[in-house]
């Protein structure tokens, strides 16, 4: 058996993480809370030695400056160092717009709604296109009565393809995001599709239900989703995963949807141990 593994090798001027020590969600606000004390005992000692005071528009480019460096000093993923350093900047700008709160109020159900479910589990709302669909599709005997089910289904696009695609398949989408999931669930109710969408974790669900296993997740969650597959799925059962491979694990299939783009990665599973 293949098992997950993380690479413990430190890359120079970087902090090692020891996976789950905090959410990376959290670990960015307090950095950018240290970021802001930092400055400001700064700018209180340059008020204080030479009498200059700092603009809010130097004070937010300089807090995202030692909030990014100190992202990147601790090792979160590199796509956080823009959104640290345009963070502040961001903020003084909402605020020069002097909107009402009621419009902040409605943004932050919204965002809620939609992204609660990336800040606990750290897989974003990705959604695939046509090419996979047809991919995933490949892997279906055209007359065989096929249980799939979509791991993290977003809107809906792959699951409600394949239940029209396939008449005698069994087509299940989860989804952890509410809203996500009822953008999917309406979209089955009034095209009268026979896709099913649950919304919830797939931690809580059985694998062991289904022939075909599709994910398009993040590289945050492929370990533990290997361990569930292994634990769950019978022998013979298919795990696809697209784009995003799993660390230890060597494919067993490895297609490309579309010329130039992200791989389909595929594992059968193996016999029980």
């Amino acid at each position: 058996m293949s098992k997950p593994h993380s690479d413990s090798k430190n890359k120079p001027g970087r902090r090692w993480r020891e996976p789950g020590f905090l959410l990376p969600a959290v670990e960015a606000l307090i950095i950018q809370a240290a970021a802001f004390m930092l400055l400001y005992v700064g700018c209180l000692a340059v008020d204080a030695s030479a009498g200059w005071q700092m603009t809010l528009g130097v004070a937010a480019l300089l807090q995202g400056a030692v909030a990014a460096i100190i992202t990147w000093w601790r090792g979160l993923p590199l796509w956080w160092l823009p959104i640290q350093f345009l963070f502040p900047i961001a903020l003084l700008f909402a605020h020069a717009m002097a909107l009402s709160p009621l419009v902040y109020f409605v943004l932050f159900i919204l965002f809620v709604l939609i992204y609660w479910a990336p800040f606990r589990t750290r897989v974003p709302l990705y959604l695939s296109g046509r090419p996979v669909w047809e991919a995933v599709a490949a892997f279906f005997p055209e007359d065989a009565a096929v249980q799939f089910v979509d791991i993290g289904s977003g809107i809906g696009g792959l699951s409600l393809y394949l239940a029209d695609r396939f008449p005698k398949a069994t087509v299940t989408g989860i989804e952890l995001a509410p809203f996500p999931w009822l953008i999917s669930w309406l979209r089955a109710r009034f095209s009268g599709s026979r896709a099913q969408f649950i919304w919830g974790d797939y931690a809580n669900v059985d694998l062991a239900q289904f022939d075909i296993v599709f994910t398009f997740l993040s590289p945050a969650a492929m370990p533990s989703l290997w361990i569930k597959a292994l634990s769950d799925m019978r022998q013979d059962s298919l795990l696809l995963s697209y784009e995003f491979i799993i660390p230890g694990a060597k494919p067993d299939i490895v297609i490309y949807p579309a010329l130039g783009g992200a791989p389909l990665y595929g594992w059968r599973i193996p016999q029980n141990f």
